[in-house]
């Protein structure tokens, strides 16, 4: 069991890691020009990117995995109502409800304490 609460933070955080690594280094312009589309300004790239990188790193290794958990929900629902609302286009519906689906289970993670391998267990055993 301690394997498969790992391998969960691991896959559901790994969409986001790998889609924010690709964005700051190999689709910068491309996914500026698209935020701008959608009326979101240049300046939040950065701050997203931040967000799609560093938070998933923590759900992985299981530090301050409730709080960044809840904010990956948070930035996985805006991103949905943002950029995927257009239902007229069935791939849009789509990636919309996997983007809900994806948020449900930051909600997961979020109501859950770590309780094997991970930085907030042993930072809890270490306390007691």
């Amino acid at each position: 069991m301690y394997l498969i609460e790992l391998l969960g933070r691991i896959f559901l955080s790994s969409l986001f890691l790998v889609e924010g690594i690709n964005k700051l280094f190999f689709f910068q312009e491309e996914t500026k020009m698209y935020m701008e589309e959608y009326g979101i300004p240049e300046i939040l790239f950065f701050p997203s990117s931040f967000l799609e990188i560093v938070f998933p790193i923590l759900i992985i290794v299981g530090f301050k995995t409730r709080f960044c958990a809840s904010i990956m929900a948070l930035f996985t629902i805006t991103v949905a109502i943002i950029f995927h609302t257009d239902f007229d286009i069935e791939m849009q519906l789509i990636i919309f409800l996997k983007d809900i689906s994806i948020a449900g289970g930051f909600l997961v993670v979020a109501a859950n304490e770590n309780r094997y391998l991970s930085i907030d267990n042993l930072l809890k055993l270490k306390n007691k």
